[in-house]
């Protein structure tokens, strides 16, 4: 018997079993939990048509219920605070539809259709119906705002600086009002402007002047219209930081080049910078005129600039190309030297996140064209900070394109590469402008050109942050060797000027800098301490929390892009006391039906666990027995 069982069990006999499965179409619940629900008033009616839906049980039944909720961010529904400060509807539905994939899952949508960040949501590509369920104001009221700011964050003391306006006007009726900036209290520009039922939108463009060094503040403003429901939309602050500054820049060359041309022009579209340029067999001047020198394609002629640029402490820009002199270059003991083969190589740019130096946007450094420069690796054996590395035929390299440096209140950089003019085309083709490209140069060259002795502590911080928005705040603490330090302990202290309440925070240390996330700071005025613990090390600023709240911008609900959104999906657009047509809609709907689903299983015709059982009692039986009987 015990044998017996052995066999079969390693046999193991089986059968084939037909299961069938009922799967049910899934129901996707999407609730927009934004601020713009709660500014409509509608909270309850929301809670209200979602506890309905959630307790219908012919819905129940022939359907699986998924909720979810989403501002910034789809998230599953848990409960709604109708907090968050911006709503993405395009990317809540392209969430669910990644969840409910190869899925009958058909959607409803609750939301006012007000978006303010993220994708066109009504021209999105889902195979789900989508059924919005419209809340707030469907009424269209007149109202004028501000729907775009643009200036420029930097100006220079007694320039003009030009302040772009884009206001909008919804309504049929001839308006007139007037636009105003404000600055300490004072008017600095007025404007009146009407509007009609053809003329929508005006472009204003207004040119101060910087009359006082420093961080300037100045609110936009357009007056009120007579009924006009919502005027929170009709103001925006901005800020300008003015700098009392001339820059006088001397650009030496070995050879003629298009680079030459690009720079001046780009450096002296700042009316306060001015460029010479000399042929280096051509100079007989001195460098001590001038705040920065720009070299290009250093040779053995460039010995005595050299030599005075090092005596004198002097900041300077090499940019290198397919004729700098790198045995003569590595020689100087600069801080660099490259071991350069007599072979060019194209070198595309990728920009770091982490440069800290100063405050540089990515300007589509990537995509920009190549620069040549001769190839071999580049060895850095002093302090340094890497705007741009190397690209190589499409690999990313930790090899530096264009780095910065300041050791002994000395500030210079190296750009490994020529044909920057070819940047600055590229950007105009970009945008349309070359004002990127020139923000750019005069960043660096503000920098440069700056005696200001480095801090050993650096902050980086905006100077407006609208209202219930996340505070990033990034610092960058050195040794006394100009090292990052690792080891430090940084705290902010943000004092509010009105109030004088003070909130401590400490920072974070994330990968090469310190960063601190500040939330729930109310609108007004602060100023703020970052101090190194332990060490009287401390930086100081400001920043201004206006009452600008995004999601209550908005008059109305946006039937129109709903109706959109609907009728490309093939859902159907209903409103907050429709539950009854919308739940018919969905019940009735042939195209929603459960899928029944069959597979196929092996299932054992024994038990394995009870036959090993059996098997091991028969054997230990059969032992006793001979035993016994004395057998064994």
């Amino acid at each position: 018997m015990s044998l017996f069982l052995l066999i079969l069990l390693l046999i193991n006999p089986s059968i084939e079993k037909i299961e069938i499965e009922n799967e049910k179409p899934t129901l996707s619940i999407l609730v927009d939990n934004s601020k713009s629900v709660s500014f409509f008033k509608e909270d309850k009616s929301v809670t209200d048509f979602i506890y309905k839906l959630q307790n219908n049980n012919a819905l129940i039944t022939k359907f699986s219920l998924n909720e979810f909720s989403f501002g910034r961010e789809l998230q599953i529904l848990d409960s709604l605070s109708f907090l968050e400060n911006e709503t993405n509807i395009a990317k809540a539905i392209i969430g669910v539809n990644e969840l409910q994939k190869d899925k009958i899952a058909p959607i409803i949508l609750i939301t006012d259709g007000n978006q303010t960040i993220g994708a066109a949501y009504e021209f999105l590509n889902t195979k789900q119906p989508i059924y919005p369920i419209i809340i707030g104001d469907t009424t269209k009221y007149v109202d004028l705002k501000i729907a775009q700011l643009n200036v420029n964050k930097y100006s220079y003391i007694q320039n003009k600086f030009p302040v772009e306006v884009i206001l909008n006007y919804e309504g049929s009726e001839t308006v007139n009002t007037q636009f105003s900036i404000f600055s300490d209290g004072k008017t600095v520009y007025r404007e009146n402007v009407s509007f009609s039922s053809e003329k929508k939108s005006a472009t204003i463009t207004a040119n101060l002047t910087s009359t006082k060094e420093g961080l300037q503040y100045y609110t936009a403003s357009v007056s009120n219209l007579k009924n006009e429901k919502n005027t929170k939309n009709n103001s925006k602050s901005f800020s300008v930081e003015v700098i009392n500054e001339q820059t006088k820049v001397l650009i030496l060359s070995s050879v003629l080049h298009p680079d030459i041309g690009a720079l001046k022009k780009s450096i002296e579209s700042n009316k306060q910078r001015s460029v010479a340029v000399f042929m280096i067999d051509d100079f007989k001047g001195q460098i001590n005129d001038y705040r920065l020198v720009i070299l290009n394609q250093v040779n053995n002629k460039f010995n005595t600039i050299i030599s005075q640029l090092n005596e004198t402490n002097s900041n300077y820009l090499l940019i290198s190309g397919a004729n700098t002199d790198w045995n003569f270059i590595n020689k100087q003991q600069l801080g660099f030297i490259k071991k350069a083969i007599n072979q060019t190589e194209n070198y595309g740019a990728i920009f770091n996140d982490s440069f800290l130096t100063f405050l540089q946007e990515n300007i589509g450094f990537n995509n920009f064209p190549p620069l040549k420069d001769k190839f071999g690796e580049v060895l850095i054996s002093k302090e340094h900070q890497t705007l741009l590395y190397q690209n190589i035929n499409g690999i990313q390299t930790n090899q530096p394109l264009l780095t910065t440096f300041d050791v002994n209140n000395q500030k210079s950089a190296v750009l490994f590469g020529e044909g920057i003019w070819k940047w600055r085309a590229a950007s105009f083709l970009n945008s349309n402008s070359y004002e990127d490209f020139d923000k750019f140069t005069g960043s660096l060259v503000q920098y440069l050109a700056s005696n200001k002795k480095r801090d050993r502590l650096e902050v980086n911080a905006n100077t407006i942050y609208p209202a219930n928005s996340t505070i990033n705040i990034s610092a960058f603490y050195t040794d006394k060797n100009y090292q990052f330090d690792a080891r430090a302990a940084l705290e902010i202290a943000i004092t509010n000027t009105a109030t004088k309440e003070v909130t401590k925070i400490p920072f974070s240390l994330v990968n090469n800098s310190y960063q601190v996330e500040i939330e729930n700071l109310v609108s007004g005025d602060y100023s703020y301490k970052v101090e190194v613990l332990g060490l009287n090390i401390k930086s100081y600023g400001r920043f201004i929390i206006t009452e600008y709240q995004i999601e209550e911008q908005f008059t109305n609900a946006n039937v129109t892009k709903l109706q959109q959104l609907a009728v490309k999906t093939g859902g159907k657009v209903y409103y907050k006391n429709q539950l009854a047509d919308v739940t018919k809609e969905l019940l009735e709907n042939e195209y929603f039906y459960t899928v029944q689903k069959s597979s196929v299983k092996q299932q054992n015709l024994i038990d394995w666990k009870w036959i090993l059982f059996f098997v091991v009692a028969l054997f230990t039986a059969e032992w006793f027995i001979r035993k016994y009987h004395g057998k064994i």
